[in-house]
């Protein structure tokens, strides 16, 4: 599969949530994805990775309007929308993928959550606050 395929699959199927069964058909096993200010391993931290947004926005999709490669990178310009709280959203994002053996070995991934927040909305935004603080202390 050509890496500019592989990767838009990746980010479209599985970040969407849609195909979260096939993640080893896109990521090697010692996958590494930072997001923002966060950082995943493995494809179970794929899963973590991808439950931060299903959590937050149902409905969600995400499609690749762009992309150029170097070497064995991958660089994805895409478009995430869903809705959260009954309000829609949609905010872009920038990925970074390196491949390795055929697979995506580590993502750099940068969305752009603060446009996300202020179209949800101060009390929205509010409320997904106080659950992400309460879940980070649950974990």
């Amino acid at each position: 599969m050509k890496l500019t395929t592989q990767a838009k699959e990746a980010l479209e199927r599985v970040c969407s949530g849609q195909a979260l069964d096939s993640l080893s058909r896109y990521y090697s096993q010692e996958f590494v994805d930072h997001v923002n200010d966060m950082k995943f391993k493995g494809l179970q931290g794929a899963i973590q990775s991808v439950e931060s947004y299903t959590k937050i926005l149902s409905e969600l999709d995400v499609v690749v309007e762009e992309q150029l490669t170097d070497g064995d990178r991958v660089t994805s310009r895409f478009v995430v929308s869903g809705k959260s709280f009954g309000k829609k959203v949609r905010f872009n994002g920038i990925t970074i993928s390196r491949f390795k053996d055929g697979l995506i070995a580590e993502d750099w991934s940068v969305t752009d959550t603060l446009g996300m927040l202020r179209q949800l909305g101060a009390w929205r935004s509010a409320i997904l606050g106080i659950r992400q603080w309460k879940a980070s202390k649950h974990s």
